[in-house]
């Protein structure tokens, strides 16, 4: 099972005990309101993800231990995309730039892809910060690209290349 570590967290595989932790996250509005469905509205929602977090194997997207607690999620989906979230609680401490750089370097030690992206609605200030400190540069926008709940957002997608040898 792949497992990361950084100074401060423990990037890992979801537990039967991580539903009520992952749910505190999905669920809070702030932290959703640039994510690309609404807030979960009851804890048996959050049951996929979960599941989908614990499935066995060599992992590419994680859930986010800091001091020995849940805090988030980072990782890779879609192909070569990265994803993070972390409960407003844990906000501008850094850990999610600490998870990204160990999922970054995860990728470039374990696969052979070519770039990693990422797609962010381009209100979402913090994620655009957190990208341009991991090295991602803006690579194009799109209009009207989600409709969450009734409002429409837009996309801004940014690349990061792998390293030359």
């Amino acid at each position: 099972m792949t497992r990361l570590t950084t100074e401060r967290l423990i990037l890992r595989a979801a537990q039967d005990s991580d539903l009520a932790p992952l749910f505190a996250i999905y669920s809070d509005p702030r932290a959703m309101r640039y994510w690309s469905y609404p807030p979960l509205g009851t804890i048996d929602d959050i049951k996929p993800l979960l599941q989908e977090l614990m499935r066995p194997g060599p992992r590419q997207y994680f859930v986010v231990e800091y001091g020995g607690a849940v805090v988030g999620t980072c990782g890779i989906h879609e192909g070569t995309e990265i994803g993070f979230i972390l409960h407003p609680d844990h906000w501008r401490k850094g850990l999610a730039s600490e998870a990204g750089r160990a999922v970054i370097q995860h990728m470039w030690d374990t696969t052979d892809v070519p770039h990693i992206t990422a797609d962010i609605d381009p209100r979402n200030t913090a994620s655009e910060a957190i990208l341009t400190h991991l090295g991602f540069t803006q690579t194009g926008t799109a209009i009207r690209t989600f409709c969450i709940a009734g409002d429409w957002s837009d996309s801004a997608y940014f690349t990061l290349d792998r390293p030359s040898d």
